[in-house]
């Protein structure tokens, strides 16, 4: 049987896709403030920002995605979250790094609507590439490991 072929997993996949769109936003509230507001590097912001993301997600995801995985401590889980999580990292940055720098060339190029900020739209765009492409990743490593105690 396929990992999201029964009701019960297609509906933690849906909280889990919750879950992280929560953390999504969380994610470029945090890196925007950092990058637009406090100034610091873009790569540096999207390491912190997804640092907080990580954390927000764990938390709800303990707490409502996976309620019921319970045979494993809170510190062994979070541990376990933390590294699948520090993968993803990992994969992402690079990633966010040379999209960033190649959507930058290219809309600095281009005459943007109402004033946007190549740069600003570049990472943002970037960031997004980046988080898609670790969706897949974090939810079946951790599904299968981190709270793989759940029926």
């Amino acid at each position: 049987m396929s990992l999201i072929s029964s009701r019960r997993e297609q509906k933690r996949f849906i909280k889990f896709a919750i879950v992280g769109a929560i953390g999504l936003g969380v994610d470029f509230l945090v890196f925007n403030l950092l990058f637009v507001v406090v100034g610091l590097e873009p790569v540096a912001a999207s390491v912190v920002s997804f640092l907080a993301a990580v954390t927000s997600n764990f938390i709800f995801n303990r707490t409502w995605t996976f309620y019921d995985s319970r045979t494993k401590s809170l510190r062994l889980q979070l541990a376990q979250y933390v590294l699948v999580n520090v993968i993803g990292l990992i994969i992402r940055t690079p990633i966010f790094a040379f999209l960033g720098g190649v959507l930058h060339a290219f809309l600095d190029a281009q005459q943007l609507p109402l004033g946007v900020d190549a740069v600003w739209l570049a990472h943002n765009l970037a960031l997004a590439a980046a988080i898609g492409v670790i969706l897949l990743w974090n939810y079946f490593v951790n599904r299968r490991w981190t709270f793989g105690d759940v029926e």
